[in-house]
Order: structure tokens, then C-alpha cells, then sequence
């Protein structure tokens, strides 16, 4: 099979397609052919090595997220699942190649309405946000500012606010053009990259869910409403100042709350069922994926020249094409 891997840590340069034994799946694991894989945030961070005191290291094949279907299962799995179009995930690698392999308990079916490439784009960008707000206790009515909202993340968490009746919907982004493009999704209000801009804007906000962290979270605090939340869920920036919680201390009277958010904290059958349900919203109209572009498994470099520069608005899917031109029927 065709695969793209890691030869290095740095730019996207050290991506290199390689031909890789045909996996076989293991006790627990299903083998995907893949029709469409997910380009996030992780993979460049695996890629640049920011990760490599986490254990990341190079000679890997990227990828978190596929969409494809089934075409052999291991031992314990259930033999119905061959044929079938579902989306998985791959853990922290494995998704950037024409076959990948999965554990079971992370499949999800893929809607007849829904094409692989909205499935990568929604699947674990929309999962994400959905616990991340949930871990924040959002609920009907309050104010949420999405802290870097251009990005997979980010564009889900702003229709999923606003579909579960945020009064307002504020976005921190890099221009005027994005500002439009997430009105679009929802947002009320759109900020520059500090937090500053759109006078009409709340001045707090109940919950902060941010995807940048960085040097600048720190300021933030100073957004949030008495027993305001901030939720980070990525550190697209880097990790915040060791000292980053003294803002907070500062404003004790406020009783302010922090806290990190990873979808690996949540049950499998829970991700799988919320995942499920938004794809189900998603063939309803009631979600959008955001796709910024499709691009062939063999362009993975040019996909990670985008997001290094910042261009990308929504998400990236890789596309695979079968030998035949065709994917078996689900």
C-alpha cells in the first residue's frame, strides 16, 4: 500500500509516500480501505515534533481519522462489519495510507447521505467540541467565545453553540473574510486575535473554549463572567506560560474555572454515539462540514504547507481513489 510518513521532525518537506506492506488487523481491530482521511491539527504538531516529549517520534504514518470501508476484521470483531462505509479512528497514526487499521470500538456507520469527505471533516472536529462543551456545563442562553474558530474545531464549536441556544457567539480570528465566513456558521460577533474589536460585543463571556492557548491565554481570564469556565482543547500556539494561572488567582472573587479537555476522557460508546448523532444532524442540514480543500493522499506536503500557513478554513481531507475508480457498495 501507499503511505505517507513522517521521515523527520520539521516542515512539511519531510513527508515522504512510501510503499508499505498491506496491514493486517489484530484482535480487536478492523483493516479500512480508505476513502478519505482527516488533516488536523495533531498531525502537524506529530510532524514539526512539538510532540516529541509526549513520545511522538518520527518514521510514523500520520493520520487520526479515516473514512473508507471495512474490508477485514480481526479476531473478536464482528464479522458483519466487512463491507460497510464507516468512519474510525486510527489513534495518532495510521490514517495517512490507502489501507488502515482501526480498533472496533471506534467505528461509526457513515449515513448514505453523508460522503467520506464530510464524515473526516465533521467526525472528530465535531465530537471534540461537542464534550468540550459539555465540559464546560454550557447551557442554553449564556455567552461562549471561541478563541481561534477558523479551524476544524473551532467552526464546529461555533455551530454547535448555536445550536444549543447560546445568547451570543463570539470568535477571535485572523480577518475580516473569516469573521464573514463564521457569521455565516453563527457567530454574533467577531474579534481580532486578542479579543479586541466589535464594540457591541459582550464584554465577558460564561464560557471560553480555546484552541490557540500560547502566550496570550493568560488575558483571556480577564473575559470571562463570575463563575465563568475556559475550556482548552488545543494548543495550536504552543503551551500556555507556566505561570498562566496566576490571572486567574488574581480575580479569585470571580470564581473562575480552567480546565483541559481530551476527547480520550470520554467512553468510547459515548464518542461513538455523539458522533452518530452529529452525523445524522449533518444529513439534516442542521450541521455543515466545512471543507477548504480535497486534495489526493500523494499531496499530503502541499496539505501541510496550507495549514503551516495558516490558510486553512475548515479542514483538509485526504482523498484515496481505488485502483478500479470505484468503493464497494455499503
Amino acid at each position: 500500500m501507499k503511505a505517507v510518513m513522517v521521515q523527520a521532525f520539521g516542515g512539511p518537506e519531510v513527508l515522504a509516500v512510501a510503499d508499505l506492506p498491506d496491514p493486517h488487523p489484530d484482535a480487536g481491530q478492523v483493516l479500512i480501505t480508505t476513502e478519505a482521511i482527516g488533516v488536523g491539527g495533531i498531525d502537524v504538531l506529530i510532524r514539526s515534533g512539538a510532540l516529541a516529549a509526549y513520545g511522538a517520534t518520527p518514521g510514523r504514518i500520520l493520520g487520526s481519522e479515516v473514512a473508507g470501508t471495512v474490508t477485514a476484521v480481526g479476531k473478536g470483531v464482528d464479522p458483519t462489519w466487512v463491507g460497510r462505509r464507516v468512519w474510525a479512528l486510527t489513534g495518532e497514526s495510521g490514517g495517512y495510507a490507502e489501507l488502515a487499521l482501526a480498533s472496533a470500538e471506534t467505528l461509526v456507520p457513515i449515513p448514505t447521505d453523508l460522503s467520506a469527505v464530510a464524515a473526516v471533516t465533521l467526525g472528530s472536529s465535531a465530537m471534540v467540541a461537542h464534550f468540550a462543551l459539555r465540559h464546560a456545563h454550557f447551557t442554553r442562553g449564556e455567552s461562549v467565545l471561541v478563541r481561534g474558530a477558523a479551524g476544524g474545531i473551532g467552526v464546529m464549536a461555533v455551530q454547535l453553540a448555536t445550536r444549543g441556544g447560546a445568547g451570543a457567539v463570539a470568535v477571535t480570528t485572523s480577518s475580516a473574510e473569516r469573521g464573514d465566513r463564521l457569521r455565516g456558521l453563527g457567530a454574533t460577533h467577531v474579534l481580532d486575535r486578542l479579543g479586541r474589536g466589535a464594540p457591541d460585543a459582550p464584554a465577558n463571556y460564561d464560557v471560553i473554549l480555546d484552541i490557540v492557548a500560547g502566550a496570550d491565554l493568560p488575558s483571556f481570564f480577564a473575559r470571562l463572567e463570575p463563575n465563568g469556565r475556559m475550556v482548552a482543547v488545543g494548543a495550536m500556539a504552543g503551551t500556555p506560560p507556566a505561570d498562566f494561572g496566576m490571572e486567574m488567582v488574581a480575580a479569585f472573587r470571580k470564581s473562575m474555572s480552567f480546565a483541559t479537555f481530551s476527547a480520550d476522557t470520554v467512553p468510547a460508546l459515548e464518542r461513538r454515539a455523539a458522533t452518530a448523532e452529529l452525523f445524522t444532524a449533518a444529513g439534516r442540514g442542521e450541521l455543515k462540514a466545512v471543507v477548504h480543500e480535497e486534495l489526493p493522499l500523494e499531496q499530503a506536503v502541499l496539505a501541510h504547507r496550507r495549514m503551516d500557513a495558516g490558510e486553512v478554513f475548515g479542514r483538509i481531507a485526504l482523498t484515496v481513489t481505488p485502483p478500479d475508480g470505484r468503493f464497494p457498495a455499503s
